[in-house]
């Protein structure tokens, strides 16, 4: 053999050999599965105690909860206080509510405010006592540090008397809830927020106790 054919040849198998090493040692030698979104909901409710007069109750009305565009989307947002004041909220990439946090909050309201009057919908509030009216403000994680982070939620509930001359404002309450989160991820944003939504949710039970007491 040729010492020039020789050479070519020892200097494909050393190319070879140091392809074959550098994707062993990057992990490359086979394409990774893609990964998939994942999705989250606020999980099963926490028990309600039920009003033993819940049916005989007087009913209210509930309308959809409202949030600015900014929140009514099924991104999971988090913002940097440390870094931009909190100023900029991102998404996970790949994290997802399986509802609009309105929808969310909305549902829960529902499942628990059944528990002690019976519900109506907005366009039965002329049957009701009250007519409930909720706007969702902030829904997010809030990081004060790399590793530090709370589920924030912020929002304010309104309730009327319906009446034939318009309804009458029977009060206001704005609420806001802060739960650490456990992990600086989507599943601490997660657990963080439905823990705060709970909290949430039971300050507006007990705000409407004080405003429906028993006839």
């Amino acid at each position: 053999m040729k010492p020039v054919a020789r050479h070519r040849i020892l200097q494909t198998s050393a190319l070879a050999l140091c392809g074959l090493i550098f994707l062993a040692l990057t992990g490359c030698a086979l394409p990774s599965k893609p990964v998939r979104s994942q999705t989250y909901d606020l999980g099963a409710p926490p028990p309600i105690a039920a009003s033993a007069q819940a049916a005989s109750a007087a009913p209210l009305a509930l309308e959809p909860v409202a949030a600015p565009p900014a929140i009514d989307g099924t991104q999971i947002t988090y913002r940097l206080t440390y870094a931009d004041g909190g100023q900029q909220p991102r998404p996970y990439a790949l994290a997802r509510w399986a509802m609009t946090p309105p929808q969310l909050l909305t549902q829960r309201l529902r499942q628990a405010l059944a528990a002690r009057w019976p519900v109506l919908d907005p366009d039965d509030a002329g049957l009701a006592r009250l007519q409930l009216r909720v706007e969702l403000d902030e829904f997010a994680q809030v990081f004060t540090a790399p590793h530090a982070s709370e589920g924030v939620l912020r929002l304010r509930a309104t309730a009327f008397a319906p009446g034939a001359r318009g309804p009458q404002l029977l009060g206001q309450r704005n609420i806001a809830v802060r739960k650490p989160a456990a992990t600086p991820d989507a599943p601490g944003a997660a657990a963080a927020l439905r823990e705060a939504t709970d909290e949430a949710v039971q300050q507006i039970l007990d705000w409407l106790d004080a405003l429906l007491p028993p006839r």
